[in-house]
């Protein structure tokens, strides 16, 4: 299981940094407020993320990209653990997603001192913040592991 779900995260972070790059070199030269039209509810928007979720926490973008890096390798380690003793395929992917959206965004906070968002999801003038594909991974690989872990093992007893 570890293989896979060491696979897991590399795809998605290989996956993860082109789709940034691509976006960074296609809206404004990389320059915030860069945005394209896909659909009336879906826009590609760049933004920089220098917080967390959300944008929380958004300020002191040097002190931020260090202490929110050191958290996420922290929380990489002990993933990296648990992927170790996983003996669930669902669990090994579901972790290998959230260890690759980690990563990714840990890179952009090391080369870039900030996150690259671009997806903009939208009704009207109400817009669901921005986020990137490793926030995508991390979201489902945690409702993969809630799956795995409160409906699929509950079935199983």
């Amino acid at each position: 299981m570890l293989a896979r779900g060491l696979a897991t995260a590399v795809v998605v972070v290989v996956l993860d940094q082109l789709t940034k790059a691509a976006i960074l070199a296609s809206l404004a030269g990389g320059a915030v407020g860069g945005s394209a039209t896909i659909t009336s509810f879906f826009n590609l928007a760049l933004t920089y993320n220098r917080g967390i979720s959300f944008g929380l926490f958004n300020g002191s973008a040097g002190v931020n990209a260090f202490v929110f890096s050191v958290v996420a390798a922290a929380i990489v380690g002990v993933l990296l653990y648990w992927l170790s003793r996983a003996s669930n395929p669902l669990l090994a992917v579901a972790i290998g997603l959230i260890i690759g959206g980690a990563v990714g965004n840990v890179l952009d906070r090391i080369r870039l001192g900030a996150v690259v968002d671009f997806l903009d999801f939208h009704v009207g003038g109400l817009h669901w913040p921005a986020f990137n594909l490793a926030d995508s991974a991390i979201c489902i690989g945690v409702a993969a592991m809630l799956l795995d872990g409160l409906v699929l093992r509950r079935e199983a007893h």
